[in-house]
């Protein structure tokens, strides 16, 4: 027999091991059998010990090793060595004493991922094929990709002269710059990796893989069992090929069908999930009949049929149908529930209560199997609720984490030049504290808020939010801790901020430092908040390799380290160190293979999510891979339907779905629609008891008995009413009587958005004021560069307040102001000529008896101009659109008329009692037309008699205590826009649909 061939049979081996080729079959735990046939088999601790296990990965040999105690019988057991397949150690392979005259070669170490990203990177950045160069964060990106290309390249043993072979003339214009590219960056790679002293990954794996096979066909181990691979690596396969040739070695495949046809084993394409394991026998000489089930492993009766069911839903094109009696079809959907939600948040909160009802039944297992990271945060979420700390292999982003999320805030920042958003993003972190106690760092950020983060944004830079801050005449004590704040981040912001360009190593390096003084508060130091838990060590690591991996390298300009560290930090995983919860779990595909659980749930099954679409390659189309000799990506496809296919036969599994994500509908995944076509009667099956689950889902937040949300009817004490409101706030009484309790008897003010756009009523303030100096200072005749006063007048309201290096206001505000102030001067001209004396943003009031007391009505006219006719003008100037005609004399608009009462009484200082002859509004939006008078006609004795009368009743009802103020009372004479419609509710009561749906 040669010994890399493999035999016919499985036999045993001079130790007692079963020696082959073995199969665990679907639907058994892969780990605990392997352990069970393992102590089984072994003939004492000796034997177990001089065993070799090689396994996928580091987890599945940690689960190993658990197994082994749970089934061993004794309390003391020498463990086999176990390692993942494809981690060989140097020694190992390459001891002179096993190989002595092998002629050894010379192995370089692995090149740090980091290093090797960044040095693609830099590659990528200074290509010469005259290709448009892509900024840091994106070329780390693309040398991503490229690694990727590397590996695959070297794994499937290509060479990279057959890049020669691809025929640029038959390729679109952008892959042929591609194309260049590669064959650049191909012939250089090797020196670049020469003189780092180092190798690929993939390249050095295959290395030291072929190196230990001539170690051990030279001095043979003892048992080497090779286990729960698929064997998608060329390398492993022909590590597995001696293994099941050797006298002690065996290899055990995972969920191999031996029950599949010839028809079908021949029509295998890369999208099925058997593919894989076809290239693995075909390596090893084996058909699937030569394979036999490892001892202990035989499937259970449902097992079986479940993998009769996934193989004739599975059934590649070509291969004859293959038929599920309908007793093996109900045997085998028997534990098997189908879950369809109508989003996300459902689709969690499900999950989230199969697992938890797992835990009322003594030692049972159970794990959500997804390859939708956001699926699996909202599902650790949602069990929070009961307490519970789940753990996910999956793990999380490490730009997601705590630390991680603060380092990234901290770059937007200064990429950002201390926008609104980034500054509060920053500086309310949770580990922000700029050597302060938390609380008072907090409450200084706050009071810089409301001072100059809400409204229009300032000037770009820390010197624009210093500046804008100084404007508002702030505390010496908010100024002076900004500019602290400020020179905590100076060092990092000088270096990103440089044109010339910086290094890497030290960019790392002042990021941390700016990183660790941010976080510092009074009493503890920045690093021991910041790196303490498993976040920050991942943080406090990156960084430190980052430093080590830049070396030597140097950014075009500092303004690209944002971008890049980001993106370096989007592509590491923080993964948990240990399981947080012994019986509940989030496994990814592979660790589900191989360890299984008794309730598996299948979660995210959409098209597009599980599989997922396969990746677009920025380096070559599916043409040029396919010349090239690489796999096609429907390998991936036939992996994922492997794993897909081996969770499915797990003894209880449930299937879950969001049949909506974002309101957009989805497309089941294609293995549910196989299932469903492939077998009559499936859905019924399926869906069975589903319903229980979603209608407990929806009852979980539920609340036992529907609560009627009454409209608000606020009756506070005539005492804490107001005895003083002014015109427009009467206006709002009539209109919206709760915004008149929530703003003078509760005191609430809307807070401006943070980094608002220019606001209608910041603009009207501003146009009145600049409108109103400028009369004060020419109420005679105009200038002759009236125009020029004007303006410069608008000049020094904005400066005064704040307004002048706020961009949005330059941008927005200012060309509409010139337009109108032209505008206004053309009617200012023709009016003066009429007019005797004006009067310009002027306050007045009138008071009156009520039951509860005097009343005082207060009006801030705009303008008053006296006529030479010995009447009055009243104007008020709007930037945005004024009340309707019907408004004013009706009424619901009393504004202007309250002011002519006021006007005609004498209440207006300095001003004479004056009948009133006009009211109008001057509209001064300042855009095509600039402005417009509209006139709502004299005011005329018995219009402002009426008003007065209706003032005194409506202040009288309001002096009755139980006269409650209401939200909106007539829908009819709603505002337009309220500060207060949150606390208002309509949507809750309100009747009328329209205004339920008012925002």
């Amino acid at each position: 027999m040669s010994a890399d061939s493999g035999g016919a049979a499985a036999s045993t081996g001079p130790e007692g091991f079963p020696t082959g080729v073995f199969t665990i079959p679907a639907g058994v735990r892969f780990i605990d059998a392997l352990a069970r046939g393992l102590l089984g088999a072994a003939s004492g601790p000796e034997a177990l010990a001089s065993t070799t296990v090689l396994l996928p990965n580091r987890r599945s040999c940690a689960a190993l090793a658990d197994a082994f105690a749970r089934h061993s019988e004794t309390e003391a057991l020498l463990l086999p060595e176990i390692a993942p397949v494809g981690d060989v150690d140097d020694e190992e392979a390459m001891d002179p004493e096993d190989v002595p005259d092998s002629g050894l070669l010379e192995i370089p170490p692995a090149i740090p991922e980091l290093r090797r990203q960044l040095l693609l990177t830099r590659l990528i950045l200074s290509s010469p094929t005259g290709a448009e160069l892509p900024e840091a964060g994106q070329a780390a990106r693309l040398a991503q990709e490229l690694a990727r290309f590397l590996d695959q390249v070297q794994t499937e043993r290509l060479g990279f002269d057959g890049l020669e072979r691809l025929v640029p003339a038959e390729l679109a214009e952008h892959w042929q710059v591609t194309l260049d590219f590669l064959r650049l960056a191909t012939e250089h790679w090797p020196a670049i990796l020469e003189e780092e002293g180092a190798a690929d990954p993939a390249l050095r794996r295959d290395r030291l893989i072929a190196q230990r096979l001539q170690t051990w066909r030279e001095r043979p181990p003892g048992p080497v069992v090779v286990a729960g691979t698929t064997g998608s690596v060329p390398a492993t396969r022909d590590l597995m090929a001696w293994a099941s040739g050797h006298e002690a070695g065996a290899v055990v495949l995972p969920g191999l069908d031996r029950g599949i046809g010839k028809a079908a084993w021949e029509a295998l394409n890369p999208a099925h999930p058997q593919f894989g394991l076809k290239q693995v026998l075909e390596r090893l000489g084996r058909t699937p009949a030569e394979v036999d089930v490892w001892p202990g492993a035989e499937p259970t009766a449902t097992a079986a049929a479940r993998e009769r069911v996934i193989a004739a839903a599975m059934r590649p094109a070509g291969a004859p149908p293959e038929t599920v009696a309908p007793a093996v079809l109900e045997a085998a959907l028997a534990g098997v529930g189908r879950i369809s939600c109508p989003g996300p948040r459902q689709e969690a909160c499900t999950i989230a209560l199969l697992l938890r009802e797992a835990l009322e039944t003594e030692g049972k297992t159970a794990a959500l199997v997804t390859r939708d990271r956001g699926l699996a945060r909202r599902v650790a979420a949602e069990l929070r609720r009961w307490g519970i700390e789940i753990d996910d292999s999956g793990g999380l982003r490490l730009d997601l984490t705590p630390a991680g999320s603060f380092l990234a805030a901290i770059s937007r920042l200064i990429t950002e030049r201390w926008a609104p958003v980034a500054v509060l993003a920053a500086f309310k972190h949770p580990l922000a504290a700029g050597g302060h106690r938390r609380g008072v760092f907090l409450g200084r950020v706050r009071r810089l808020e409301r001072a100059v983060l809400r409204g229009p944004r300032p000037e770009p830079g820390g010197d624009g939010l210093s500046k804008a801050l100084a404007e508002t005449g702030p505390p010496p004590w908010l100024a002076s801790w900004l500019e602290e704040v400020r020179g905590i981040l100076a060092p990092l912001e000088r270096l990103v901020q440089s044109d010339a360009g910086a290094d890497v190593a030290d960019l790392a390096a002042a990021h941390a430092a700016a990183a660790e003084a941010l976080a510092a508060t009074d009493d503890t130091p920045g690093g021991d908040r910041l790196w303490k838990d498993e976040s920050g060590n991942a943080a406090a690591a990156f960084l430190s390799e980052l430093a080590e991996a830049g070396r030597g390298l140097r950014l075009r300009a500092g303004a690209e380290w944002p971008g890049l560290v980001e993106s370096l930090m989007r592509a590491r995983v923080v993964r948990p160190r240990r399981d947080r919860h012994s019986r509940l779990a989030i496994r990814g595909v592979l660790e589900a293979r191989l360890i299984g659980a008794d309730r598996i749930v299948l979660g995210g099954l959409n098209e597009g999510s599980w599989p997922a679409e396969p990746a677009g390659d920025p380096w070559m189309s599916r043409p040029m891979r396919q010349a090239f000799g690489l796999p096609p990506p429907e390998r991936r496809i036939g992996l994922a339907a492997h794993d897909f296919s081996q969770a499915f036969a797990a003894s209880e599994v449930f299937l879950t779905r969001a049949t909506r994500v974002e309101g957009t509908p989805t497309i089941p995944s294609r293995w549910l629609l196989r299932l469903e076509n492939a077998m009559p009667g499936a859905p019924a099956h399926l869906d069975g008891g589903a319903g229980d689950w979603t209608a407990w889902q929806a009852a979980l937040d539920r609340p036992r008995e529907p609560v009627r949300i009454p409209p608000p009817r606020p009756c506070p004490p005539v005492a804490a009413r107001p005895r003083q409101l002014s015109a427009t706030q009467i206006e709002t009484l009539i209109r919206d009587p709760y915004a008149v309790y929530a703003r003078h008897v509760l005191a609430l003010r809307a807070l401006d958005p943070i980094d608002a756009d220019p606001g209608a009523a910041d603009r009207g303030l501003f146009v009145h004021a600049a409108l109103d100096e400028f009369l004060e200072k020419f109420p005679g005749d105009l200038p002759d560069d009236a125009l020029a006063a004007l303006l410069e007048t608008g000049r020094e309201v904005l400066a005064r307040e704040g307004l002048a290096h706020r961009p949005g206001v330059r941008a927005f505000w200012w060309p509409r102001f010139e337009r109108a102030a032209a505008w206004f001067l053309d009617r200012e001209r023709e009016r003066r000529a009429g007019i005797d004396r004006t009067f310009a943003e002027i306050s007045g009031a009138w008071e009156f008896d009520a039951p509860a007391g005097p009343f005082r009505l207060t009006a801030r006219a705009d303008r008053i101009d006296l006529t030479r006719d010995g009447t009055a003008t009243i104007v008020d100037y709007k930037t945005g659109t004024p009340p309707a005609r019907r408004d004013v004399l009706g009424g619901a608009a009393p504004q202007l008329v309250l002011e002519a009462a006021i006007a005609e009484a004498g209440g207006f200082e300095g001003v004479p009692a004056t009948p009133v002859s006009d009211l109008a509004y001057w509209r001064l939006g300042g855009g095509d037309p600039p402005g417009e008078i509209v006139s709502v006609g004299g005011a005329d004795p018995d219009l402002v008699s009426r008003v007065r009368d209706g003032i005194k009743a409506l202040i009288a009802d309001y002096d009755d205590p139980e006269m409650p103020y209401r939200a909106q009372p007539e829908p009819r004479l709603a505002p337009r826009y309220s500060d207060y419609l949150h606390l208002e509710r309509l949507a809750e009561y309100a009747p009328d649909p329209v205004r339920g749906v008012r925002r």
